[in-house]
């Protein structure tokens, strides 16, 4: 069950993230890329600063933060 609450998320979070930095999602499959692996880079973020998420809507704050610093990083080398 973790897995399948893992990959919800993570499509939220590249969803809710490309509609933030682009003013649309990017698809299924890239949503969930950049979900997953915003996941992991906001989980370290916030690792740094002392913070860690317990429930479903912390680890979807932290996806989503993570997901749009990666959105951020990757619009540097996309121009």
């Amino acid at each position: 069950m973790s897995w399948i609450l893992f990959i919800i998320i993570g499509i939220l979070a590249g969803f809710i993230a490309g509609k933030i930095m682009r003013g649309g999602g990017f698809g299924l499959v890239v949503n969930l890329i950049v979900g997953v692996v915003g996941g992991i880079l906001g989980g370290w973020i916030f690792g740094l600063f002392g913070f860690a998420s317990t429930s479903i809507i912390g680890s979807l704050i932290t996806s989503v933060v993570g997901a749009i610093v990666l959105l951020w990083i990757v619009s540097f080398f996309k121009k």
